[in-house]
């Protein structure tokens, strides 16, 4: 049975008494401890060893007095000795010891005076004499697996948990137990194990004795026991069998629907019994639920699991998240309560009434880690509340009556049944933390065992299952999460097709990501509840680029949302090893009869790097201060001509013919070796990252070859009838219309003077994405625009910060490099109004920028916009080049590519009406 805290404190009385006495290090210090262990009714052996041999710093052998793996060091000392120097030579131990291993706690003493570091919370120590151990003693509750826990996102205690579960994994599927039953039967060990260590199993480590004690060596008695111990958990005591074995029966009811469903158990053997003992020794009160949960998933993939650590979301991106959306108002409302002079008792008790009432649904909630942060916010908040309300007589609550909050307030949509299940354990491995932390705020022990309440977490399609049969719109306090990203070319026929049908735009129903299907389903949801909140991580695409013209006017329009606040573009992933990282926006929407003034938005000057936050009366759908237009809705849509006054820019030549008029150098080399005719035919092919990088490719152009020239080059007409046969199988209607002339391309530009090039994607990295002249016989591929002039006025502007800003700002992305695209960024961009003498000038400082290039013959552009290594004078070229395209537009100078954007976009909204597109 658990200890009552009061039992706790009479133990430890009866201990400072015996002990009053102690002095003498050697003699009396493995005594002492595993007395004061017994104080909490935990078996010192079990968990701490004396003289552990650790190396000191500076490579010395040392041994630690007593060491508990991960959690606490203590270094005794005589009595009278002074302790200031103990902390020193107990820190000394710490190079010499695994990270995962490394202590929260060290404890000082010489028997009759005690010191306490908690090295997380980090502060004053607690300090206290023997005789004063009863009043201190709930400091020690960390004993018993109750503590005050502060997570870090890249702990390694996470990553070491989930590898000990990957070995568990692997080892169960090879000796032949997988699918279902391994999914459920390793959530409901998760549990088990955590439960071990945290204070739900009492005394501690019983399901530990339990494997180690009870079952054979050689595993064959294992799976018996774990069955046994299942049907036990899911078991009420007064309907146990009376004949129960004993140590089975120590165990509690969990109820909760954990233990409820029949499961094929594995047999082990020596091995998997050994690998199940690894993880039952593993300290499972230092890992995080939020973490953990998307760790634990990614055991079930053995390549992903080579990449651990890059699973989940970071606690600190869910809080850019969860802020703005619900928790900085509440908090807010909670200080104004706080201020109150005349009847603050009433307000906090009905703001705690409140806080559980609210309800929160994530539609594609993976392993729970937002629903997880979440629940967490809520119930800390709660506890301030609650210290208020009791500020007195705490001693004599009820605890376990105090809190509100709880994990049935949580609602979520998980494709994976695996995932959706660990959600689930993974809210009550949060609950039962948080419940520890109400434990020692008040000084009572308070266990939700059995569980009486439970997430209400959905295994199914979040696009084919109707939200409001999961959570009634009208009960919906707000909608979050992290929905899958997926861009339109990589969805599979039944996602575009679900994209398609959602977002009904017609046609061929746009080029939306997976993500804009959850925005969709969303905003017709609050259909039904107009004051429920919309907060979604997405890929930066639905604010820049083709998308936006698609996405926002449904929402604005056909929805009726507006943007509440939003993080601009910064990098979304963990460090570790080979995850790629992504670059996304968070968007808070609600609907426009209950919008929030003022607007906030989050700017990033380094992606990497905090925010900066600013207000606004209102944001556009590209996440920037829509002050400059009237039309706070306005998009950039894409045209088929340029509505600016300029010149048509061309896309590329495409010849689709499966790559076999195409060359590198050695390629050439050898062709030409045996069809030395077709060199005066092959032209130099440049495409985005030959253009950039400097690389040398060339292609065959026989749309001017007489049928003479061609009959005299039969390597030439082999690669001919490929380039037919290949063309024939295609389904596109354009492809096969050109067939039967192989001499031709699908899409011919093949430029007879001078052109300016402009990559279709460039580098994040760099300030300019790098342009420039070519001249034929060049061919540009369709990767490479091409503008058919040679006046250095347009590669003045092109090249020039305000363009760079609307590319950034307007255009799309290719992952996460600038994608330069004709519709959507050319033929809207606002070119300025300039005088002959402002346009020479323009002209003038664009040829010292291509002057301050040729300095550098041997670099390739790719070379000279490196910004970590761009040359100073081709830097001072630009500037001035800047400062003089700025001019243009208006006097005074711009703050920032975002200033400027929002200038442009008001020039953008007067042409588009002047232009009647």
């Amino acid at each position: 049975m658990r200890l009552s805290w009061n039992e706790i404190r009479a133990r430890a009385a009866t201990f400072a008494r015996e002990w009053k006495d102690a002095h003498y290090e050697r003699g009396d210090t493995q005594t002492f401890y595993n007395e004061f262990f017994d104080i909490f009714d935990i078996k010192r052996r079990k968990v701490a060893s004396f003289e552990e041999p650790v190396k000191k710093l500076g490579n010395k052998q040392g041994f630690v007095d007593l060491f508990w793996k991960g959690v606490l060091l203590v270094e005794q000392k005589s009595a009278g000795r002074k302790l200031a120097p103990a902390k020193q030579q107990a820190l000394d131990y710490f190079p010499g010891i695994k990270d995962v291993e490394l202590p929260r706690y060290i404890l000082l003493s010489d028997f009759q005076t005690f010191e306490l570091y908690d090295l997380d919370e980090g502060g004053e120590p607690v300090a206290f004499a023997l005789a004063d151990l009863p009043k201190h003693v709930e400091h020690f509750a960390f004993i018993l697996g109750v503590q005050k826990r502060t997570f870090r996102d890249q702990d390694p205690v996470n990553i070491k948990a989930a590898e000990i579960m990957g070995r568990l994994h692997d080892a169960l599927e090879e000796s032949g137990y997988g699918g279902h039953d391994l999914e459920r039967f390793l959530v409901r060990l998760l549990f088990c194990l955590f439960a071990d260590d945290t204070g739900i199993f009492e005394p501690r480590d019983i399901f530990l004795d339990l494997i180690e004690q009870r079952t054979s060596e050689d595993g064959s008695s294992v799976g018996m026991w774990l069955a046994q111990l299942f049907d036990v958990l899911d078991t009420e005591e007064d309907k146990r069998q009376r004949s129960l074995d004993e140590d089975l029966a120590r165990f509690p009811y969990v109820n909760g629907s954990l233990f409820e469903e029949r499961l094929r158990i594995p047999s082990f053997d020596a091995a998997t019994r050994n690998a199940l003992l690894e993880a039952c020794r593993f300290n499972w009160s230092t890992v995080s639920p939020a973490i953990f949960g998307a760790l634990f998933q990614s055991v079930m993939d053995r390549a992903e699991r080579r990449k651990t650590g890059g699973h989940y979301t970071t606690e600190k991106n869910i809080l850019k998240l969860i802020g703005p959306l619900f928790l900085d108002e509440l908090r807010e409302e909670f200080e104004k309560i706080k201020r109150m002079r005349r009847g603050r008792p009433k307000a906090l008790q009905d703001f705690q009434t409140k806080l559980g009432t609210l309800r929160f649904f994530d539609p594609a909630c993976g392993c729970g880690n937002f629903l997880i942060i979440t629940y967490r916010e809520l119930r800390i908040l709660e506890m301030e509340v609650l210290q208020l309300i009791y500020s007195t007589g705490q001693q004599e609550l009820d605890v376990s009556a105090l809190s509100k909050v709880d994990v049935d307030q949580f609602y979520g949509i998980e494709l994976g049944e695996f995932a959706a299940r660990i959600a689930e354990v993974a809210l009550w491995m949060m609950d039962h933390i948080m419940n520890n932390r109400l434990s020692l705020e008040f000084g009572q022990a308070f266990a939700r065992i059995p569980l009486k309440t439970a997430p209400n977490i959905r295994h199914g399609d979040a696009l084919e299952t109707d939200w409001q049969d999961v959570l009634p719109a009208a009960n919906c306090t707000a909608i979050l999460g992290n929905p899958p990203f997926i861009g339109s070319k990589y969805q599979s026929d039944e996602q575009r097709a679900q994209v398609r049908r959602i977002a009904n735009l017609g046609g061929s129903g746009g080029t939306l990501d997976y993500v804009a299907a959850w925005f969709l389903r969303a905003g017709e949801y609050i259909q039904q509840n107009t004051a429920c909140r919309i907060a979604f991580v997405s890929t930066n695409s639905i604010t820049q680029g083709e998308q936006v013209a698609q996405l926002w006017p449904i929402l604005f329009d056909r929805y009726g949302l507006e943007i509440d606040y939003g993080h601009r573009t910064f990098e979304w992933g963990s460090d570790a090893r080979g995850k790629a990282h992504v670059h996304v926006v968070i968007v808070g929407l609600s609907h426009r009869d209950h919008e929030r003034n003022p607007k906030r938005l989050f700017s990033y000057d380094d992606i990497k790097g905090d925010p900066v936050e600013s207000t606004h009366g209102a944001l556009t759908a590209y996440l920037f201060d829509a002050g400059t237009v009237h039309n706070r809705h306005l998009v950039v849509y894409e045209v088929g001509r340029p509505i600016n006054g300029a010149p048509r820019l061309l896309s590329g030549s495409q010849p689709i013919d499966g790559g076999h008029y195409i060359f590198d150098r050695e390629e050439r080399e050898a062709f030409l070796a045996v069809e030395p005719a077709a060199e005066r035919f092959m032209r130099p092919y440049v495409g985005a990252r030959e253009y950039i990088n400097g690389a040398d490719r060339w292609i065959l152009a026989l749309q001017d070859a007489q049928p003479h020239e061609l009959r005299a080059m039969p390597e030439v007409q082999k690669r001919m009838a490929l380039v037919r046969t290949e063309r024939a199988k295609s389904p596109r209607k354009s492809t096969l219309k050109i067939a039967d002339q192989p001499a031709r391309y699908n899409v011919e530009v093949l430029p007879t003077a001078p052109f300016l090039a402009l990559p279709e994607s460039s580098s994040e990295r760099r300030e300019y994405a790098p342009i420039g002249w070519l001249k034929p016989p060049t061919i540009p591929s369709n990767l490479l625009k091409a503008l058919p002039s040679d006046d250095s006025w347009f590669f003045g502007v092109l090249t020039s910060r305000m363009h760079m800003s609307w590319l950034r700002h307007i255009g799309g992305r290719i992952k996460s490099d600038y994608r330069y695209t004709i519709g959507i960024v050319y033929n809207t961009f606002p070119l300025p109004n300039a005088s002959p003498a402002q346009m020479n000038r323009v002209r003038d400082l664009a040829n010292k920028v291509i002057a301050a290039r040729e300095e550098y013959p041997n670099s390739s552009l790719a070379d000279l916009y490196d910004p970590d290594v761009m040359p100073a004078p081709l830097r001072k070229a630009h500037k001035n080049l800047d400062r003089a395209v700025d001019g243009l537009y208006r006097r005074a100078a711009f703050a920032s590519d975002r200033d400027r954007v929002e200038h442009m976009f008001g020039l953008y909204e007067e042409m588009i009406r002047t232009s009647k597109v």
